[in-house]
């Protein structure tokens, strides 16, 4: 119960901030990605600009963070133990939101750069992203499954933390690079750019970037999902081709 209180302490303080005087002007490299049979990735080159409405407002430090995550969706996370010396799922719980890919840039380290009240409020760690969870009422700890994601999927290269990835310059203009893995999921992919005082958000801005399949994979996904007869019969016929094509070089060829 306490630290439900302190949660909400922490809120209620982070929407007491201070009122912003900067905008945001943003610019990307490319909105759109296009997924291909060949697609091995994509770079994002974000850039921007910070516009002071006062000579004030550009005073003290200044930090900028930048998010890129993919659509949340369910997930569900299992643990595995050994019985009779066979390894087995023995827990499992539902994430009720999760993205599938999710990037953090800042211009220093994220716990000096962003507060526990923001982060709390806005949701830029991935952590707070994924906090709310079902888990079945024998399991003590749901950090322990949220944790066992995250660690997961960092090795995987889908959730990234890039601390002192982003370049600020005096106090006006930031560029940073986002590296996005070939198995990216479609969807709106939403960037959110923050500027940071103290730990504390001033401004924010955020866009979409449009991930989805095109050319032949697009007709096939689209074929695969309104028409999955025509595409299993389709399949089958391809198959078919292929091993009487694979028998007849290899008869030509012994002969």
């Amino acid at each position: 119960m306490q630290g439900f209180f302190a949660r909400v302490l922490l809120v209620l303080l982070a929407l007491a901030g201070p009122v912003s005087a900067q905008d945001i002007v943003l610019g990307m490299s490319k909105n759109e990605i296009g997924i291909t049979a060949f697609f091995n990735g994509s770079e994002i080159l974000i850039f921007g600009a910070l516009k002071h409405e006062t000579a004030a407002s550009s005073a003290g430090d200044l930090d900028v963070v930048v998010t890129i995550a993919s659509p949340r969706d369910p997930v569900t996370v299992r643990r595995k133990d050994k019985r009779l010396g066979i390894w087995v799922n023995v827990e499992a719980f539902d994430v009720d939101l999760a993205p599938s890919f999710y990037a953090v840039a800042t211009t220093g380290p994220f716990d000096q750069v962003v507060s526990e009240a923001s982060d709390l409020w806005h949701q830029i760690s991935v952590r707070q992203l994924i906090r709310a969870v079902t888990v079945p009422p024998s399991t003590n700890n749901k950090d322990q499954f949220t944790e066992a994601l995250v660690r997961v999927r960092e090795e995987q290269g889908l959730y990234q933390m890039l601390p002192g990835s982003v370049q600020l310059q005096e106090q006006t203009l930031f560029s940073t690079s986002v590296s996005l893995p070939s198995n990216l999921v479609e969807g709106a992919y939403l960037a959110r750019i923050f500027l940071m005082r103290d730990g504390e958000v001033v401004s924010q801005y955020q866009t979409s970037i449009d991930v989805q399949k095109v050319g032949i994979e697009r007709w096939l996904y689209n074929l695969a999902h309104e028409r999955p007869v025509v595409y299993g019969l389709l399949s089958l016929a391809i198959a078919i081709f292929s091993g009487w094509a694979a028998a007849a070089a290899f008869r030509l060829l012994r002969g």
